[in-house]
């Protein structure tokens, strides 16, 4: 059914989105816990603030698009994944709320000991949600969930090797791109100190991604053999353009080409989510569910994608116009922030 397919290439786009663009804003609250003391660590969280300020909330529209395309497109893809990972998809639920509402407090608190006391849980939320996002992803990946309401383990269906790697690779990716957009900002704000400052941990970041990446390939043959397999057939060319782009993109960064290596970032992280999606197809769940087998009926595909269309007519421009005014990375305003 052409109906699913397009669908389901909306979905992909939605969680590719969110990856870049909220991923990022994860990986800047990594950074915010390693900052630094009071004193030293001041610039850079007010930096940081700055940069993720405006559009924190925003991006997790990519999520909620995500999660109603998937319940109302593929029924029981979604109840088979949430009844099964319910505990990381709780933990994540939970990251994104201490974040936000740790980020929130803290930038509005008046006195310095309730900022330091907000901080932690900005910082923290920061680093646990992307990792249980990547230990869901990695569930899915490697073929423990099967279809079915609440048939997978609860537990070792998303502490297997693949989950633990994707984890890794989420929460180190998310990191790698907040600090490429981070050089960028502070070029514009002609903050040299802090350029380098970022341009260092961006490299630190990059080359723990490609180690990662390195160390899964085995990691993936052996705990996830249909997905290896795909990767190197239908998936292998736009594994390979991931790696070309997030090689240059490493290379740029040593060069301090800060808007190209952004660009080569987020093309590395699309094209690997891409290329997972067509290593998979046109399973749903590996070796249990798909496409054809799970989609909704097709009047109900069809009114799905009218929605889209409409809120993609109302939703696009509205973050386009938002992005723009911002200047994505840079911000106009930086609000207080401390450790």
């Amino acid at each position: 059914m052409i109906e699913a397919d397009v669908v389901l290439g909306f979905l992909w786009f939605c969680i590719s989105a969110y990856a870049v663009l909220a991923g990022a804003d994860f990986g800047a609250g990594v950074w915010d816990l390693v900052a630094g003391g009071t004193r030293n660590g001041l610039r850079q969280r007010r930096h940081i603030a700055a940069t993720i300020g405006p559009v924190w909330e925003a991006n997790h529209v990519w999520i909620i698009f995500a999660l109603v395309i998937l319940w109302t497109g593929f029924p029981s893809v979604f109840a088979a994944i949430s009844t099964t990972l319910y505990i990381p998809i709780t933990l994540v639920a939970f990251g994104i709320i201490i974040r936000g509402s740790s980020f929130a407090l803290r930038n509005a608190a008046p006195q310095l000991a309730l900022k330091r006391l907000f901080s932690p849980g900005f910082a923290l939320a920061s680093l646990m949600t992307p990792f249980f996002l990547g230990t869901i992803a990695g569930a899915i990946a490697s073929g423990r969930i099967p279809a079915g309401i609440a048939r997978g383990n609860v537990l070792s269906s998303w502490t297997g090797p693949t989950s633990l790697l994707g984890g890794v690779l989420a929460a180190s990716g998310c990191a790698y791109l907040a600090a490429v957009y981070l050089c960028l900002d502070a070029r514009r704000n002609h903050d040299d100190e802090l350029v380098e400052v970022f341009r260092r941990r961006a490299l630190y970041a990059g080359l723990v991604c490609t180690a990662v990446v390195l160390a899964g390939i085995d990691v993936l043959r052996l705990d996830a053999p249909r997905l290896y397999a795909g990767l190197l057939g239908r998936g292998l060319l736009l594994l390979v353009t991931s790696a070309v782009l997030s090689a240059s993109s490493l290379i740029l960064l040593g060069r301090r080409r800060f808007a190209l290596t952004r660009a080569l970032a987020i093309g590395s992280v699309v094209t690997v989510l891409w290329a997972w999606a067509v290593a998979q197809f046109p399973d749903l769940l590996v070796g249990s569910a798909t496409i054809a087998q799970t989609a909704s009926p097709r009047s109900t595909m069809v009114a799905l994608i009218i929605a889209i269309a409409v809120g993609g007519v109302l939703v696009f421009p509205s973050l386009g116009l938002l992005f723009w005014m911002v200047r994505l990375p840079q911000r106009a305003a930086a609000p207080e922030a401390a450790p």
